[in-house]
């Protein structure tokens, strides 16, 4: 670095070459660390030796509990060197369930810190859907936290933080970066696979840190505080961040959608801007941009017919109305319905199948508070209803340079919002509800019904790009779905998992007939009244009979994690 000799440069102590344990351990107080739910007590992933993958004793998290300059602390801490960081049932759940251990501490008068250091590719593709559902749990632990006791993100190399926990990232108090940090929602690799090379070549490494280095993430207001691979530099950087306390300056970047707005106003793809060209149209503080947003022209066009609008028209009776062109929404006297659907001219190219992308998140975050807003003296606050229908996110450079996965934050802020504001929210699932897309509009309910259709697909990733991540053909991951439940893109295998409130079936999901409408609409006002009676937080899932069956570690994690976490 300028300005230092090289005697500073040899005496720092890299924090990167740390593996979890020694990182957590580094961060808390000397004599204070006590780690929980540890190799000891070998709660394992039970998914992967199936698939001939030598499981990790402590699934590759590892949870830590202390001081911080005196401060109570818990770190999570993500081991790069197994699986990738990836997210699975195990290590998801020490995460979450830990964060939701120091929210209860925190109400109870012991102010409790949490530091998540992100070091993950995002889900574990060998328990996709138990990953995806892992992240959303951690999402709304994040948010149940951060209004009482900062929630701090540590991204410092060597993976850096991709796929939905990047969500998770834009929720903290406070987001640490070292120049040897990425951060992002989709890799260069995923983006390569899903839109080509011309999209985003994965070997060009100047563009990669060009768009999810994180000195650029910093320089654009994506992150807070950039610091040296130096272990006292980044604790020193922590302790801060625990003292600076809950709410930081200028509120949280994921409430902030002014400023999410007027970036997304200047950043028009057809002008091919660099990625250090948003320097100039952003500014590097997280403010909104005052230059005028260029006028751009839009050509008409039909919108295709899709499952998303078809079940929004025929559950409200009206013609859905387009907050813009890519999600609608219908509003009755007892509930708001939204959808994301294709756009065939949106300006951001990438999401014009339907996938949500940076404005599409955006517009249902805004969706969403203006009824939270409208609603807030109401004692009979309307639901919302999340229609999906969507192939996932929108795998783009655009998107990446935008910060996909802070817009991201946004929406899942705001539906965490309604939830714990006492909205009921129910996700309906019509036809696929994939990756990304479903961490952002609809695995934030208190209830997710879905039609019983060959249509209806849900998982972490499209087959062809799962099975290339993952070293196998697709006949190979259809092949192993059929003992490990959580792989499978079948709805009736997902519905095993605990997560699905209601399998309907109907007889023609593309075209619904009147009994077939009737139907789902019952089951809806069902799950609405189960929202209003039930618990505020995700905890339901945990509890339903199918879960009881099928996740056994998650439960496992939760008793010791409870146990260890103040001993007598």
């Amino acid at each position: 670095m300028a300005g230092q000799s090289w005697q500073e440069l040899l005496a720092r102590r890299s924090f990167i070459e740390l593996d979890a344990l020694s990182r957590a351990t580094m961060l808390l107080d000397p004599d204070s660390v006590r780690v929980l739910a540890g190799p000891f007590d070998r709660i394992e992933s039970p998914w992967l030796e199936r698939q001939g993958i030598t499981p990790q004793a402590d699934d590759g998290t590892v949870i830590a509990t202390g001081t911080i300059d005196g401060h109570a602390a818990v770190v999570a801490a993500i081991e790069q060197g197994f699986q990738g960081g990836g997210t699975g049932e195990v290590s998801g759940a020490k995460i979450s369930q830990a964060l939701l251990l120091a929210a209860s501490d925190t109400r109870a008068g012991r102010p409790t810190a949490a530091v998540i250091l992100f070091e993950t590719g995002g889900v574990r593709l060998q328990e996709a859907n138990l990953g995806l559902n892992a992240v959303a749990e951690i999402c709304s632990a994040v948010l149940d936290l951060r209004p009482l006791a900062p929630v701090i993100g540590l991204v410092a190399g060597t993976v850096g933080s991709f796929g939905g926990m990047s969500i998770a990232a834009g929720l903290c108090s406070r987001l640490i970066v070292t120049p040897q940090a990425r951060i992002g929602l989709d890799g260069p690799a995923v983006i390569e696979q899903e839109a080509g090379i011309d999209e985003f070549e994965s070997r060009d490494h100047a563009l990669i840190w060009a768009v999810d280095g994180g000195e650029q993430r910093c320089a654009i207001g994506l992150a807070d505080d950039l610091v040296p691979d130096d272990v006292h530099l980044l604790r020193d950087a922590v302790i801060d961040a625990v003292r600076s306390g809950a709410l930081p300056e200028g509120g949280h970047r994921s409430e902030r959608l002014d400023v999410l707005a007027s970036r997304l106003d200047v950043l028009d793809p057809a002008d091919a801007p660099s990625p250090y060209d948003l320097r100039t149209l952003w500014g590097t503080t997280y403010e909104p941009v005052t230059v005028a947003a260029p006028a751009t022209a839009r050509e008409d066009t039909h919108s295709p017919v899709s499952r998303g609008r078809t079940w929004l028209h025929a559950l409200t009776d009206a013609l859905p109305e387009p907050i813009i062109p890519s999600v609608l929404a219908a509003t009755t006297a007892d509930a708001r319905y939204l959808a994301v659907v294709t756009d065939p001219a949106n300006r951001f190219y990438r999401a014009r199948q339907g996938q949500v992308g940076l404005t599409e998140s955006l517009a249902l975050a805004r969706a969403v508070r203006e009824l939270v807003q409208t609603d807030r003296h109401s004692e009979n606050k309307r639901a919302i209803i999340a229609v999906v229908d969507l192939p996932s996110q929108a795998y783009g450079r655009y998107e990446e340079m935008g910060g996909l996965h802070q817009a991201m934050a946004a929406a899942t802020d705001a539906y965490h919002c309604a939830r714990t504001a006492g909205h009921p929210v129910v996700a309906l699932v019509v036809g696929r509800a994939l990756s990304g897309g479903f961490l952002t509009h609809g695995l934030q309910a208190n209830q997710i019904v879905a039609l019983d259709d060959p249509g209806v697909e849900i998982h972490a990733m499209h087959r062809e790009a799962a099975a290339r991540i993952t070293l196998r053909t697709v006949d190979e991951l259809d092949e192993l779905a059929k003992t490990v439940a959580p792989m499978s893109y079948d709805v009736a295998d997902w519905a095993t998992l605990g997560f699905c409130d209601g399998l309907l079936t109907v007889a023609d999901a593309d075209n619904p007939t009147p009994d077939d409408v009737a139907r789902v609409d019952a089951a809806l006002s069902d799950a609405v009244q189960r929202a209003r009676s039930g618990p505020g937080d995700l905890s339901n899932r945990l509890e339903s009979d199918a879960a009881v069956t099928t996740r056994h570690a998650s439960r496992a994690v939760r008793v010791a994690l409870a146990r260890e976490w103040n001993p007598r």
